[in-house]
């Protein structure tokens, strides 16, 4: 399965980065970092629908995405346009991401940016705070659930939030245990790479109430983004969609421009 062959990379890639700079070290390099910017005030400010707008150059299911990516400028534009939060893929040998785009996106914008990645260690946690990330991509399915407790603590420590994803039905439960604060529900499940838009209408209806919810995957039109507001997601992350569009801004609001008109 990709998710496995993910995984079982990252675990090597996290032997390698503490090879070159160790927990200690990083810890160090982190102990006074408080993030200036509140991914989930950003997620809730306002009666409207909201957008953490993707950066992703490719992905294993769908293949390179946008040949000319240019993270500072998409991001720029993603911001001119209504984006209300940015998700930074940060895995460079099968999103074609990098940890580099993080801070740099953050250098030239002014919203706040999840580093989104598959964090299976502390250490990547550290190293999200290092390059400066508001917020961190937290997958139920790749953590049993004293590791998903405690890495929810340890962003918040950091003054991280933590967007805690699910893409099955029995995970659900398992978010609300660890006390997750921003839940997402991906229609994609990552073992499979299969797409089930029918799991936020079974989902959102089970979540406490406080909770954040953001749907993710599969959201193409302007019906798909009414859709999830009407089922009751507080937020959207969107990838795809913006990334093999000609033009991004458009994009957004060819999407968004019309429920947001009415806020």
């Amino acid at each position: 399965m990709i998710l496995d062959d993910i995984l079982e990379r990252k675990r090597q890639e996290v032997q390698a980065a503490q090879q070159h700079l160790s927990l200690r070290d990083l810890k160090q390099r982190v102990s006074k970092y408080q993030s200036e910017r509140s991914f989930k005030d950003a997620l809730t400010d306002g009666n409207t629908i909201h957008l953490i707008s993707e950066l992703k150059r490719k992905s294993p299911s769908k293949g390179m995405l946008r040949e000319r990516f240019d993270p500072v400028a998409l991001a720029q534009e993603m911001q001119e346009a209504g984006a209300h939060a940015l998700s930074v893929l940060t895995d460079e040998h099968f999103f074609g991401g990098s940890l580099d785009f993080l801070r740099t996106v953050k250098q030239f914008t002014d919203i706040p940016a999840l580093r989104k990645d598959f964090i299976i260690d502390p250490y990547q946690i550290y190293q999200a705070a290092a390059y400066q990330a508001d917020a961190i991509l937290l997958l139920v399915c790749a953590l049993n659930d004293e590791q998903l407790n405690e890495y929810i603590r340890l962003a918040a420590s950091l003054g991280m939030d933590a967007l805690v994803e699910i893409h099955a039905d029995d995970e659900l439960q398992r978010a609300i245990d660890a006390e997750a604060q921003i839940i997402g529900i991906n229609h994609r499940d990552l073992k499979t790479f299969e797409m089930d838009m029918q799991l936020s209408e079974r989902l959102m209806g089970r979540m406490p109430a406080g909770k954040v919810i953001v749907a993710e995957s599969g959201i193409h039109t302007a019906a798909d983004v009414a859709r999830m507001q009407d089922l009751g997601a507080h937020a959207l992350l969107i990838g795809e969609s913006l990334m093999v569009a000609e033009n991004v801004g458009n994009k957004i609001q060819e999407l968004f421009g019309a429920i947001w008109a009415q806020d």
